[in-house]
This record gives structure tokens, C-alpha cells and sequence, in this order.
């Protein structure tokens, strides 16, 4: 069983973006120990997110996220925000040569891409 590191879970959080904490607290909440989700609100709340835009992010972003069995969203192939689609993309060798085709969880952003 691992042990929390509190030291390294109160770093990550003073140092992460208020999207991520965020994502973490609504879509992931379900995967979190509920130490790391109190400390995770309280750094919300020194940043000024009510609780009113909390619920507001989850339900935008639950409403095309795709939610897996664990109560959670699917985390996007190419950074942490909830997958939105699973699309085909080809595995690239050194980033350049297609070798062959993949599905990969893609978020909004990296849709597109």
C-alpha cells in the first residue's frame, strides 16, 4: 500500500494551475484520497473559486466527458483534462515516420491535432 506524501501533495497543489485543481476536484474526484481533495478545495478557496464555480466547471465539463466506471472522466492521451473523443491518430517513430494507426483519448483542446 503507498503512503501520501503530504509535503509533495500541498507542492503540487500551491504550484498547480486553477484548471487542474479544478479537474481534479470535479471529474477525477472519485480517484483522489480525501486528503489530497481537502487540501485541494482550500487551495481553491485562497484563490477565490466559490463553491457556486466549482459546480458550474463540473457540469460543463461532465457534459462531454467521457466517464469511465470508476466515476471518473478518461484523461485526454496528451495532457491531463477529460477526453472528450476517442479519435484514430497514427504512432509516429521519432515523432515523424506513420507507422500504424491507434485510437487515443483526445480533450478539446487536442482534438484537432
Amino acid at each position: 500500500m503507498l503512503r501520501l506524501d503530504l509535503r509533495k501533495v500541498a507542492e503540487f497543489v500551491r504550484r498547480a494551475d486553477t484548471e487542474e485543481l479544478l479537474d481534479r476536484v470535479t471529474v477525477y474526484r472519485a480517484g483522489m484520497e480525501p486528503v489530497a481533495l481537502d487540501l485541494m478545495e482550500g487551495e481553491l478557496d485562497r484563490r477565490g473559486v466559490t463553491r457556486e464555480e466549482i459546480a458550474a466547471w463540473a457540469a460543463v465539463r461532465w457534459e462531454n466527458a467521457i466517464r469511465l466506471a470508476d466515476g471518473t472522466a478518461l484523461r485526454c492521451g496528451f495532457c491531463d483534462r477529460p477526453a472528450v473523443a476517442r479519435v484514430r491518430r497514427w504512432h509516429r517513430v521519432f515523432g515523424l515516420v506513420p507507422v500504424f494507426p491507434r485510437s487515443v483519448a483526445c480533450c478539446a483542446t487536442h482534438l484537432d491535432g
